[in-house]
């Protein structure tokens, strides 16, 4: 039983249920982020086997990401396509311009538009909500673009409003840490590789490991550049810790292993633009 929510709260989500019962039928781009699994959840909800998941599997996506994406699905019935565009054969993304993400966004929901018409779909949906409108998103340029629908922002939905709706329908990803592809750690200009990306991923596995759930591991060259909370850096800079991070990323290849005194902030890379 869903727990008791304030009256906006209720209105925003009566009016998401009522946008997606419109559509009819909805494949939603299913990251496994809190976003995309509330819209996922309350889509199936509200359209049951209409509702289907369809989640990006590249290797800009870390396997702990899939792997809890699959067992939402799993757990609450819910049929789930994998596609497996490669953003790496696009040059843009490959050699990271400043709207990389619009041309991977434009390749990878072209291809869940396909899967979603072979399967009888008629409408695709993505988790982008209210507060994404406020940082530098050139993906959104290329949702605008193929038609994809964007209904927690035409529910005026919030990030905290998500979190506090996923909580009281007993969401596990409530407060589950926001994520962002791991092309987002290159600063821009450097080529992105499969190798690169794969030592992000065990970098930042290996801090979340350790106790650091909130965390970016920046590429700069042969240069790691680790941002957490500002809470956390007197823990991530006490002596133990500090040589056994060091130790660990100079064994996956970083020559340079630094701390960010400001701490961990979304989309850091583009504060370099001149947006």
């Amino acid at each position: 039983m869903m727990e008791i929510l304030n009256k906006d709260l209720q209105n925003k989500l009566e009016r998401l249920k009522a946008y997606i019962k419109e559509l009819g039928s909805l494949a939603v781009g299913f990251s496994g982020g809190v976003d995309s699994s509330f819209l996922l959840f309350t889509a199936h909800e509200v359209l049951g086997d209409k509702a289907i998941a369809v989640t990006g599997a590249n290797v800009a996506i870390p396997e702990r990401e899939l792997k809890e994406a699959k067992a939402f699905c799993e757990e609450r019935g819910i049929r789930q396509i994998f596609c497996t565009f490669d953003p790496l054969k696009l040059e843009e993304f490959k050699n990271n311009s400043p709207d990389r993400c619009y041309h991977c966004k434009r390749g990878i929901f072209s291809e869940i538009k396909k899967i979603a018409e072979e399967n009888g779909i008629e409408y695709v949906a993505e988790g982008s909500n209210m507060d994404d409108m406020g940082d530098y998103r050139p993906g959104l340029k290329a949702v605008e673009e193929l038609s994809i629908k964007s209904p927690l922002r035409e529910a005026g939905l919030t990030k905290a409003d998500i979190r506090a709706i996923s909580k009281a329908m007993g969401l596990p990803t409530w407060s589950k840490p926001s994520y962002a592809c791991l092309a987002s750690r290159f600063v821009y200009g450097e080529e992105i590789t499969e190798e690169k990306l794969k030592m992000i991923e065990k970098a930042e596995q290996f801090l979340i490991e350790r106790g650091f759930p909130e965390e970016r591991v920046r590429l700069h060259g042969n240069i790691a550049r680790i941002e957490v909370p500002a809470k956390d850096i007197p823990r991530l800079a006490e002596p133990g810790i500090r040589e056994e991070v060091y130790e660990g990323f100079k064994a996956m290849g970083f020559m340079y292993v630094t701390l960010d005194m400001r701490g961990y902030r979304v989309g850091s890379m583009n504060e370099t633009l001149k947006i």
